[in-house]
């Protein structure tokens, strides 16, 4: 009688690490896909802020896109508001997708290779909006003159053009330092996924 008991509450106590195993498994499943979407939490809050600044300066060029009175200036007016609706909406896209990854959810193997096309996609889109940020100072220059102060630089005498590698300058620093902070990001990021092999 003692060894039937002994075996119930074995069996039963064998359940219940069992279940607390599984509520363990599962907790920490949950936790680590927290601390993986808060990688890039900051980034996309980020870039929501940088977005909004953008579809403002775009809906102001909108509303004064009468100034714009040369071809020249229609052209620039046009880019200008294609890299100011275009790019926003780009890396809000690559972000939100690297962020959506269910990292518990799956195999192994299929979160990996989805991280790992998100990753590239997030970086390339950086990169090329980093090159693009370049081309955008060189043409909101003469379309700020021109909007903000009614003056056709392209007329006058090209001392404004001093700004531009100023600009350049200044550019290069902040988007090199933001570069590396979203390598750093994804890379910790897929360590998370790692350590869930």
């Amino acid at each position: 009688m003692e060894l039937e008991e002994l075996q119930k509450v074995w069996s039963e106590m064998s359940d219940q690490l069992e279940h607390q195993k599984k509520l363990t498994h599962k907790l920490i499943m949950e936790m680590t896909q927290v601390k993986y979407g808060n990688k890039f939490r900051k980034f996309l809050q980020y870039e929501g802020l940088g977005a909004g600044v953008c579809f403002v300066m775009a809906l102001l060029l909108l509303l004064n896109f009468a100034k714009l009175d040369t071809w020249y200036f229609i052209t620039l007016g046009i880019l200008a508001l294609v890299f100011l609706i275009g790019l926003p909406i780009l890396v809000l896209r690559a972000l939100i997708r690297i962020r959506s990854i269910d990292i518990t959810g799956g195999n192994y193997r299929d979160t990996l290779m989805k991280y790992a096309r998100s990753k590239k996609n997030l970086l390339f889109v950086q990169r090329l909006v980093i090159y693009l940020s370049y081309v955008f100072v060189v043409i909101s220059l003469p379309l700020a003159g021109k909007l903000l102060n009614d003056v056709n630089y392209f007329q006058r005498d090209l001392s404004w053009l001093w700004f531009i590698p100023a600009m350049v300058f200044v550019l290069y620093f902040v988007t090199r330092w933001a570069y590396r902070h979203y390598v750093r990001a994804t890379e910790r990021a897929e360590e998370l996924i790692r350590e869930l092999q």
